[in-house]
């Protein structure tokens, strides 16, 4: 794909106001954007302790959620995944149903398959990957 294969979401809700809507109504608003489903992802601050909470597109495998550290296809990965990295224990929320989770970063023989799972839901991945020579990497949340 590339960019004129692009598709501009609707940002009129995002960031810090997506997070707190969705917590707000428990994702009875929030959960759809752009007509795809999202989760709230909260990681732990690799410097600060501090909890950080992420709203992100999501697909499933099995009872795995899956989520791509995309960031538009930017240089650098986004900072909840390098936070992730730090410490992969997570929380993630979807509607009103909370788990913690374990947090890894899929293998290069599961990625394909997994990637495709997520560009059916969300094909500006490919788009994205197309603008930066970091590979995007695609992340398992499985419930603890």
């Amino acid at each position: 794909m590339s960019e004129k294969d692009y598709r501009a979401p609707d940002l009129a809700l995002r960031g810090p106001e997506h997070v707190r809507v969705y917590q707000e109504t428990d994702g009875a608003e929030g959960y759809e954007w752009n007509g795809v489903p999202t989760l709230l992802l909260t990681v732990t601050g690799r410097r600060t302790g501090a909890e950080h909470t992420s709203a992100l597109i999501f697909g499933r495998h099995g009872d795995d959620l899956l989520v791509v550290a995309s960031k538009g296809g930017a240089p650098r990965h986004p900072l909840w995944y390098v936070n992730l990295q730090a410490d992969p224990r997570a929380r993630v929320q979807v509607r009103d149903e909370t788990v913690v989770v374990e947090a890894r970063t899929a293998g290069a023989a599961e990625k394909p398959e997994l990637w495709r799972i997520m560009t059916d839901i969300w094909p500006n991945y490919d788009v994205y990957q197309s603008r930066t020579d970091r590979e995007i990497p695609l992340v398992v949340l499985s419930p603890v």
